[in-house]
């Protein structure tokens, strides 16, 4: 886990899609029992329920924008399935409020809100559901934490009640 400012927090936002890989799930031990992490060690999203991300379109069709519990707002833009979440991030490193996921994923700081910007409300992603966008995936459990994890670098964060980190 590490701060990053939030120029370079946004610009690694930017950068999520030049190379990549395919993702293939780990093995269990017993083929019934699904593996509750991804293979980047965040929780596995694939078995939340999805939803259709024309739902959550937002900012002119440029974005998909979602909330979840403790008035978190969170974006997956379209030209480069780049994303993040901004607010009361709950332990956060140095108090930092936004997290992007890309290449590298990361925390900063900002006096303004960068995802759910100009005013337009976003709708909230019901527990026990996921957005998907490209190789993006946002999935809110039923205890209000949240998993963003991008497939192609096998990389993300985890926004929740009992803490946020990144992988």
């Amino acid at each position: 886990m590490r701060t990053l400012p939030i120029a370079a927090a946004l610009t690694s936002a930017v950068a999520a899609v030049v190379l990549g890989a395919t993702f293939a799930g780990p093995a269990s031990a017993d083929p019934d029992t699904p593996n509750p992490l991804d293979p980047s060690g965040l929780p596995n999203v694939n078995g939340l329920t999805p939803v259709s991300p024309l739902e959550y379109s937002t900012m002119a069709d440029t974005a998909y924008g979602f909330t979840i519990p403790g008035g978190i707002s969170c974006l997956i833009k379209r030209a480069d399935a780049s994303y993040g979440c901004s607010g009361a991030l709950p332990g956060a490193p140095n108090g930092a409020n936004l997290v992007s996921g890309s290449n590298a994923p990361g925390f900063a700081s900002t006096d303004r809100p960068i995802y759910g910007f100009g005013g337009e409300p976003f709708k909230p992603l019901p527990p026990g559901s996921r957005l998907s966008y490209r190789e993006v995936s946002c999935g809110l459990d039923g205890g209000g934490t949240l998993t963003c994890v991008n497939n192609r670098w096998q990389n993300g964060f985890v926004v929740g009640p009992g803490g946020s980190y990144t992988t």
